[in-house]
């Protein structure tokens, strides 16, 4: 990932927060029929491994797990928030107009090698514990365990379990670092009066400029 030094996000903290918050990521592997890419959540153990262990499944029926080549690393990215930033939103605007549209987001990308998890112990584990974390800030949560056993061991049967022990991770959060103060505080606003999504990176844009006066 190209990573120019303002950019990039090298606190394994705060890499690991983007990945709890958006868990949906992309596994991109190598194999037989080339690249291959599939969106799956995923569950992060921090304390599994030095950099984290990523925990996922794949439907049976998927030939990712399958094909990928076993001595290639696997590739995962979690996208963060994201937003268009227009040069309307700049104080240089005003000032000389030596400004150009850009494009804001926060991203990980995280490498190891892919290793097959076919045990249903270790399957119930790993959609308890997603379900868990997804289901936590529901009046109501939903368990595993609402659903009948058989029912459950069924399904169970029709999944493939995948965990990738983290060798690399890599953090990018292009949230304006580059731009004058001036700036920053002039996207921050026009960004907190668009959509929810505008608003998280409008959050991004001013943690970054808090981090950057301590």
């Amino acid at each position: 990932m190209y990573q120019p030094p303002h950019f990039r996000e090298d606190d394994l903290a705060v890499q690991h927060a983007l990945i709890k918050a958006h868990p949906l990521g992309l596994l991109v592997t190598f194999g037989s029929a080339g690249l291959e890419a599939n969106p799956i959540p995923f569950v992060l153990d921090a304390s599994a491994s030095p950099l984290g262990t990523l925990k996922a499944h794949l439907s049976r029926a998927n030939p990712q797990w399958r094909n990928f080549e076993p001595d290639q690393e696997a590739l995962v990215v979690f996208q963060g928030p994201e937003a268009y930033i227009t040069p309307s939103w700049y104080a240089a605007k005003r000032e000389h107009g030596k400004v150009v549209p850009t494009w804001n987001y926060a991203i990980v990308q995280a490498r190891g090698h892919l290793t097959i998890r076919d045990d249903p112990d270790w399957l119930r584990q790993q959609i308890g514990a997603m379900t868990d974390m997804q289901e936590a800030s529901r009046p109501e949560p939903w368990a595993v365990s609402d659903a009948p056993a058989p029912f459950v061991a069924a399904q169970l049967k029709g999944i493939v379990g995948i965990e990738v022990e983290i060798t690399r991770i890599e953090g990018k959060w292009k949230v304006s670092q580059n731009r004058a103060e001036a700036d920053r505080l002039g996207v921050s606003a026009g960004l907190r009066l668009s959509d929810d999504e505008s608003h998280r990176m409008a959050d991004l844009i001013d943690g970054q400029g808090a981090r950057r006066r301590e």
